[in-house]
């Protein structure tokens, strides 16, 4: 850990020493090398609900922490397995007071509200970057914003992989909280699987908090002696989910970052982040004195999202298929959500005639599982 993260005893009790994780890629002139030129400097903080190599959610972060700490001018101070309580609102103090650091990004759902809103409020010059689809304008305070990726594509792409690769047609879906990210994650998966193969059913559990690892076991278990052959996820670990898939013999897919060394016979391909090109565009307004971008989305025309090579049980057709649709979504031409949908109630929610884009308001406010998706809300 470099020195210039050692500013008195609290911070070195508070921070521990941790590889950085895998870069997400060279930054190259993506910076503003005319803020660097000048010689100006940056201090950026990063804040982690759980582990830095949780093989998930905080894995994906720090690997953008990482590149960016590589950059000339840019010193990055770091703090994992801070809880969603006002013990967060006490390291970003610290990152303040302590570190001057004048740019956090605060990564987890729990961390926005009331937390960083009122460390935004004390600290009206540091700008704070927070990880989920919360910020509005008129509502939140400009120093504030929202960054997120369009991650529902990838997974509806897992979904196709999983109507490929099962032979139940009943796939499975963890997830930590019914959380609309969530939930369009879940109808996402279903809708792709679907695609394949109209009577195929995801089962759904919902463990309560985002990292549960004996809940995510019992999960994982409870779906695989129900039949379910291929299980995907959203909690910040997939490790257990994907071990247990492969120690039961059961296909997974990814979620947060490429969890294939996990499941080498079971993985199928998985939904990863690439938060860099976020963290590049904080770090490039706070350097050159511009407004932040107080609401930031892409998916995978943008570069947000990705995903993980295909594993052996992906038939052909099913990357064709897959490869396909990638290609339309990178053209910003596929369109996931459209009429008519209906919900697993049998209520319609989105009429005939009506495709909602990914920037579309209304799906960052997803209430319902669709049709197919057997669980409740």
């Amino acid at each position: 850990m470099p020195n210039d993260e050692h500013r008195g005893a609290s911070r070195r009790d508070l921070l521990k020493a941790l590889g950085a994780a895998g870069l997400a890629g060279a930054l190259g002139s993506a910076f503003s090398a005319s803020a660097f030129a000048q010689g100006k400097k940056l201090v950026v903080g990063v804040i982690y609900v759980g582990p830095r190599d949780d093989y998930g959610y905080n894995q994906a972060q720090a690997q953008a922490a990482a590149a960016i700490r590589k950059m000339p001018g840019i010193t990055v101070i770091e703090q994992e397995k801070v809880p969603e309580t006002s013990d967060v609102q006490k390291v970003m103090a610290s990152m303040v007071e302590q570190d001057g650091a004048s740019l956090i990004f605060p990564t987890s759902y729990g961390y926005f509200d009331p937390h960083m809103l009122k460390m935004a409020e004390k600290y009206p010059k540091v700008r704070f970057a927070h990880c989920g689809g919360l910020w509005s304008e008129g509502k939140h305070p400009m120093n504030t914003g929202s960054y997120f990726g369009y991650i529902d594509e990838c997974q509806y792409i897992n979904g196709i992989a999983a109507g490929y690769a099962s032979k139940s047609k009943k796939i499975g879906f963890i997830a930590a909280k019914p959380i609309p990210q969530v939930l369009r994650n879940i109808n996402a998966f279903t809708l792709g699987a679907r695609s394949v193969d109209p009577k195929i059913t995801c089962q759904v559990i919902v463990t309560g908090d985002w990292a549960l690892p004996v809940k995510e076991a019992e999960a994982a278990n409870s779906l695989v002696d129900q039949g379910i052959d291929v299980i995907t996820c959203h909690v910040d670990s997939p490790k257990v989910v994907v071990e247990t898939s492969e120690r039961r013999g059961i296909y997974s897919a990814g979620y947060h970052v490429n969890q294939a060394p996990l499941a080498p016979k079971g993985y199928l391909t998985g939904a990863e982040w690439n938060w860099l090109p976020a963290y590049t565009d904080h770090v490039n307004a706070a350097l050159a004195g511009k407004p932040m971008t107080n609401f930031m989305r892409g998916g995978f025309k943008e570069g947000f999202v990705k995903m993980s090579p295909y594993g052996k049980a992906v038939p052909e057709a099913g990357r064709k298929k897959a490869d396909a649709t990638l290609a339309e979504m990178k053209k910003g031409r596929f369109v996931i959500f459209k009429g008519p949908l209906k919900d697993n109630t049998g209520k319609e929610v989105i009429p005939a005639g009506t495709a909602y884009k990914q920037t579309e308001p209304l799906l960052e406010q997803m209430n319902y599982l669709v049709e197919g998706v057997i669980g409740k809300v």
